[in-house]
């Protein structure tokens, strides 16, 4: 039985916690960590520029979501069994050995196996609204802050709908499609922390768009998912009817004043304007009395401070109006959601464009001598599973050197066989000869040499990825509607790494997350 670990991250000051802990628990060591970096903005190193503990791989993400960090990182790991981790949680010393003991024996049905979480409340007081809201993981059902698949139940169903934008419903309703893919899931004895991180006085108001989320819930699997999920009621229904309270409030007091604006008093505006006094009194009583209700209902059990109470009373009244309206864009989007489907796993492109200087060989300015080739680390490898999988490849090149009298175009090909001598075949070669002031159209990060490589080859230019170590190889791929991939170097400015749609830290790691599970022929 193989295992591996996956934890998407965006950064928080919490992971190095994690991983120290993962690195000194007792028990057999995973086949692999595989830790996801699905930050926007990847301008400041992770884990604070420490490398990060040994065995831990970073596999760069979309910036898309937990739910596509999970899939990237579960589809590369190849092993029986992911187990899910959040970036927030600290596993017990003898997690790593817990696991290997709630995975072994189970049986083919069992698809999936949840871990205990532990919620720490504050000692000396009763916990705080959000506190309170945390503690809700310690009753979740297959919440993947501790959660372990089968990988062949997550293949089988698809992974993680990428359609869920946040840590929100994605793990329900993954696991609702391994029960209903036959499988079952079973609690484990291992045992995760999840300290409460500190939160803004506005983060029930934030989690409110949430909302949206359950939409979808309900068109994919009926009305009965929550009792299936085991997910609590909740209140929208009473968010729905005090929204609508306040609302035909505000429109009677409008539609009273209208009918004698000069007037400071309804009952001197008409009968009409009368009549729609009563009825805007009437809601705004039963406003008053839900928004107080649900005040009430967050302040009693908490610890009742000053700062408390002014919280809950400021966002009580907003947490009604936030969810009816995010309910309200959940219903909007349904039919776009709907009409795209679930995320679909991930085909390999059907060629691969590789630069090449800094890409496939070591980058040597204006370089006219097959003596100095040296192929960069992994890129035999690369090209070579990419061949065996079938990926058609070529290499696009700005080489300037020639328009400025620096290199010659038969220096230019001489080098370009001995990169093949050392590589093997890589294709067709669209070399643009022409400096930056020329006003070609195939110097790079024009498009020209992709499109040209995509004819050369057969295919669409939307068909392919780009590999390449700078911004003019992403921006290039883009210009023709093609994907990218950037490997950087250490010539490779950070600002061009931050931009990047998809970074990978060797050539090797880029191609097997071009190939995908598609791309173990070549393995």
């Amino acid at each position: 039985m193989s295992v591996a670990v996956v934890v998407p991250t965006v950064g928080r000051a919490s992971l190095a916690r994690l991983l120290d802990a993962l690195v000194a628990g007792s028990g057999p060591r995973p086949d692999r960590v595989l830790l996801v970096d699905d930050r926007r903005d990847r301008g400041r190193p992770l884990l604070g520029g420490a490398e990060p503990p040994e065995g831990v791989e970073v596999v760069p993400g979309r910036g898309a979501g937990p739910a596509a960090a999970r899939n990237l990182g579960w589809r590369r790991a190849r092993t029986d069994w992911v187990a899910f981790l959040d970036d927030d949680v600290v596993p017990s010393r003898s997690w790593l050995a817990d696991l290997a003991a709630d995975l072994a024996g189970l049986g083919p049905e069992v698809g999936g196996c949840q871990g205990r979480i532990v919620v720490p409340m504050p000692a000396g007081r009763r916990p705080t609204d959000w506190e309170r809201n945390v503690r809700g993981l310690e009753t979740a059902r297959w919440a993947t802050a501790d959660m372990a698949y089968r990988r062949e139940a997550l293949t089988r169903v698809g992974g993680f709908d990428e359609r869920f934008p946040r840590a929100y419903r994605e793990d329900a309703d993954l696991g609702l499609r391994v029960v209903g893919a036959g499988y079952r899931i079973v609690r484990g004895g291992r045992v995760v922390t999840h300290p409460v991180r500190p939160a803004g006085r506005f983060v029930s108001v934030r989690l409110q768009a949430g909302n949206a989320d359950d939409v979808l819930m309900l068109a994919v699997h009926g009305p009965g998912w929550r009792r299936a999920a085991g997910v609590p009621p909740g209140r929208r229904p009473l968010h729905l009817v005090v929204t609508g309270l306040g609302l035909l409030g505000v429109g009677a007091f409008v539609l009273a004043r209208r009918g004698d604006p000069t007037s400071r008093r309804v009952t001197q505006a008409g009968p009409r304007g009368r009549r729609a006094g009563r009825v805007g009194g009437l809601a705004g009583v039963g406003w008053l009395a839900g928004t107080l209700e649900l005040a009430l209902a967050r302040v009693l059990p908490g610890p009742r401070t000053a700062g408390e109470v002014a919280t809950m009373a400021a966002t009580s009244v907003l947490l009604p109006p936030a969810a009816t309206w995010h309910w309200l864009v959940g219903w909007v989007r349904l039919p776009r959601l709907l009409r795209d489907g679930p995320s679909p796993e991930p085909r390999p492109p059907k060629a691969v464009l590789f630069d090449r200087d800094g890409t496939l060989v070591v980058d040597v300015p204006y370089n006219g001598d097959p003596g100095l080739v040296v192929v960069m680390p992994g890129a035999r490898e690369a090209v070579g599973r990419l061949r065996a999988a079938g990926v058609a490849t070529a290499v696009v090149s700005n080489q300037s050197g020639v328009a400025r009298g620096l290199v010659g175009a038969e220096q230019v090909e001489a080098v370009n066989r001995r990169v093949e001598e050392l590589l093997g075949p890589v294709g067709p070669w669209l070399v643009c000869p022409h400096g930056a002031g020329d006003g070609c159209g195939c110097r790079k990060p024009a498009p020209g040499l992709i499109e040209a490589a995509a004819r050369a080859l057969g295919v669409e230019a939307a068909d392919c990825v780009v590999i390449g170590d700078i911004g003019a190889d992403v921006e290039a791929a883009r210009a023709a509607g093609a994907r990218a991939v950037l490997v950087p170097t250490a010539a490779t400015r950070a600002e061009e790494v931050a931009a990047a749609p998809v970074v990978a830290p060797d050539l090797v790691a880029a191609v097997e997350l071009l190939l995908g599970p598609a791309g173990g022929a070549g393995r």
